[in-house]
């Protein structure tokens, strides 16, 4: 068994040192290092998504190439990079392994808020950690209210700081982090985002992540008791989403990348396969190549992840546009924008990965292949939000002029 494989424990989780990591300065710079790594990441994929191995080491190699300080602003050092080759990288990561893709998403995300509620000082510290190495990971929902939008978990005022006490599920990437930006509320309800450090005295990591898709993205849960944190280290986070800011749509754009990239990867495998593939009977070819049927089917999956590229970028575009001088108007654009690809990636990645295993044959059920693995992602990844609600907001923005709700899962 992997020294890496512990399903429900809690784990002695290696907590790296801020060994310098490299320090990207330009889109086409990440591109490029996303694109070798991606393919070194590739290798023993099948292997950790059979056997649950936790990428400890990969994720290492990840954040020390510099590709998770990216969208650091340039004022503080970093390459601050396009919403679209954000976008990119994710979904090139996400495309040779769907938890890997995941990972970084929120740590992303909590540098976003960082971006727009954190002051000068928080940025400085903050950003500069990052920029050395470290890893932000995440304790936003909770598992057991009655709603998702209820948080139990509380943030109170000591004289030194305050102290957090609660618990926290979906914490992707909370095993492999430094640091574990955490949702809190205060007694007047006011909410916040607590950068707790990972081996805090009272806070407990357990390894209890269990979907049959999203296997080693580290998604389990963490618990705070009485865990301290300095009053530096909190930043206000309902004000993201009270004023006009850009944290959901980024927020959401990642999530896109992620199923585009897996929707491109399985689509990629698909005419591999078939190349290898036995005709139908009835098709009176020699190759499956050849049937028309196949080959129809294949076609329409190609324009699907196409579309879901170009709508990608145009998100990102939509984003970017709006980041100088955001404004109630151009920031819902821009949510409309990341929906329609949302939307439309959920549906492509469960296409692409199900026509997969259909055009491939009998043969792409066989385990060793590990081609199922591509639809377990999707379907696990797109159960995040409902690509509904999306078309509904669509529909009535461009019908009735309803602006979208400014939130994290739109």
């Amino acid at each position: 068994m992997s020294t890496y494989q512990n399903i429900s424990k809690t784990l002695d989780v290696p907590n790296h040192a801020f060994a310098k990591a490299h320090i990207i300065k330009t889109d086409a710079e990440a591109l490029e290092i996303a694109q070798k790594l991606s393919q070194q990441f590739k290798q023993n994929a099948i292997l950790r998504d059979a056997e649950r191995i936790l990428p400890f080491e990969e994720i290492e190699t990840f954040s020390q190439s510099g590709l998770w300080a990216i969208t650091v602003p340039k004022q503080y050092g970093g390459a601050e990079v396009s919403s679209h080759t954000v976008a990119k990288v994710i979904a090139l990561f996400s495309g040779v392994d769907g938890s890997i893709g995941q990972i970084p998403q929120n740590h992303f995300y909590a540098l976003e808020v960082l971006r727009n509620t954190g002051t000068a000082r928080q940025k400085q510290k903050f950003y500069q950690e990052v920029l050395d190495g470290a890893r932000f990971g995440n304790a936003l929902a909770e598992f057991k209210t009655k709603t998702a939008a209820q948080k139990h978990t509380q943030i109170s005022q000591t004289e030194h700081g305050y102290v957090v006490n609660g618990e926290k599920f979906y914490c992707t990437g909370s095993l492999f982090a430094h640091r574990i930006p955490t949702l809190v509320r205060d007694a007047q309800d006011r909410e916040y985002l607590a950068f707790i450090s990972a081996d805090a005295q009272g806070l407990q990591r357990i390894n209890d992540w269990s979907g049959f898709g999203q296997k080693t993205t580290g998604s389990g849960t963490v618990k705070f008791n009485q865990v301290f944190v300095e009053a530096e280290d909190v930043i206000r986070f309902d004000v993201a989403f009270t004023e006009p800011t850009l944290v959901g749509p980024f927020a959401q754009i990642m999530h896109a990348a992620i199923e585009t990239g897996i929707a491109r990867a399985a689509f990629e495998e698909t005419i591999e396969r078939i190349k290898k593939a036995r005709a139908w009977i009835d098709a009176n070819v020699e190759r499956a190549d050849q049937d028309p049927l196949t080959i129809y089917e294949l076609g329409r999956v190609a324009a699907d992840v196409r579309a879901s590229e170009a709508l990608l970028k145009q998100a990102a575009q939509s984003i970017d546009q709006a980041k100088p001088h955001p404004t109630v108007e151009n920031i819902a654009k821009a949510s409309i924008d990341v929906a329609k690809v949302r939307a439309h990636s959920t549906e492509t990645a469960l296409k692409a990965s199900s026509k997969l295993i259909e055009l491939a044959g009998s043969r792409g059920s066989q385990r060793a292949d590990g081609l199922d693995r591509y639809w377990r992602n999707a379907r696990v990844h797109t159960l995040h939000d409902a690509s509904r609600w999306k078309y509904y907001f669509i529909g009535n923005y461009v019908l009735n002029s309803i602006l979208p709700p400014r939130r994290g899962t739109l």
